[in-house]
């Protein structure tokens, strides 16, 4: 079933400094900051939430359509994406400007600076939703913000059930904007950080969003998920990881598992807990692309883990 995943395509590069940042910057000096890290390590990683949840999605077996801005430095992506067999159909080239990037530094105590350059990112509005034909379900992840309103209120207009996960993009909305999002899409998807976030912005209970859709999402790291949805919540237990390696890209990972169970009609207990699962094997691994699996191979695992089959 083909799952239209609106969101952002970028390039994550992570650069380890080995010592602590603490050392390097005074407190009483902040107001004239000035610092340099030599960073021996580096690495490059593709990223971006909707190559992430397309990337799973398709390991599981599903269709996904990523629709993505990018700039004039997409060309190693594509060609991963190429590679891999993902429709490019709807990821549009902006002339002049940088795929979406972020520059993550961290120190030996797992602290990090980040920069962000959404680039072309900030002109997904160019993207329409309609352009994409034979979808049966969608998701809109972090994007740019135009990009996110008209995403829903098409999505919404087409009659296409569609999640709404704002992630990081969250603190770009208002109270008000982000119960548009809600009353428009059918499921709703976050961390707990997130919801308390999106609780303050919105001044609704959790109960009050849980009625608003077919089903409110929430994940809890270590501790599971949660499932609000017919009335009821869905204790889902977090799967058990061969590693804690990287947490990039966990989120995403649990959002395709949670999609391919919607489409193959698996019950919440059962879609959650394939998209736990994904949520462990990505964790083991460093970055969000970087894990393989096959169906056979999550179907095996999953009964070792839940003592049931797919």
């Amino acid at each position: 079933m083909r799952t239209l995943i609106c969101g952002s395509l970028a390039y994550d590069t992570i650069m380890v400094f080995q010592d602590h940042f603490q050392n390097h910057i005074l407190p009483d000096q902040i107001h004239i900051l000035n610092v340099s890290f030599l960073v021996p390590d580096m690495r490059r990683e593709w990223g971006g939430c909707a190559g992430n949840i397309a990337y799973n999605m398709h390991l599981l077996g599903g269709e996904p359509v990523i629709m993505a801005t990018v700039g004039d430095d997409f060309g190693p992506y594509a060609a991963r994406l190429q590679e891999l067999g993902l429709d490019q159909g709807h990821i549009h080239h902006v002339a002049h400007s940088f795929t979406a990037q972020a520059f993550i530094t961290t120190d030996l105590a797992d602290n990090q600076i980040t920069a962000f350059h959404p680039g072309a990112m900030n002109l997904a509005h160019q993207n329409k939703v309609s352009s994409a034909e034979g979808i049966k379900l969608g998701i809109i992840s972090p994007d740019g913000r135009q990009g996110m309103l008209e995403h829903a209120r098409q999505f919404a207009e087409a009659c296409i059930p569609f999640i709404f996960d704002p992630g990081q993009g969250l603190p770009m909305f208002n109270g008000d904007e982000l119960m548009d999002f809600v009353h428009q899409a059918e499921y709703l998807t976050c961390n707990d950080y997130e919801l308390k976030l999106l609780r303050e912005r919105t001044g609704a209970s959790v109960e009050t969003l849980a009625r608003q859709v077919r089903a409110l999402v929430v994940t809890l790291g270590s501790e599971g998920s949660r499932i609000h949805a017919d009335g009821q919540v869905h204790e889902i237990p977090a799967a058990r990881p061969q590693a804690i390696i990287d947490p990039t890209g966990c989120g995403d990972a649990y959002r395709a598992g949670l999609m391919v169970g919607m489409h193959k009609g698996y019950d919440w207990y059962t879609c959650g807990r394939l998209a736990a699962l994904l949520g462990a094997i990505k964790i083991a691994h460093r970055g969000g692309q970087n894990h393989t699996f096959t169906w056979d191979e999550v179907a095996e695992r999953f009964r070792s883990e839940y003592g049931y089959s797919l």
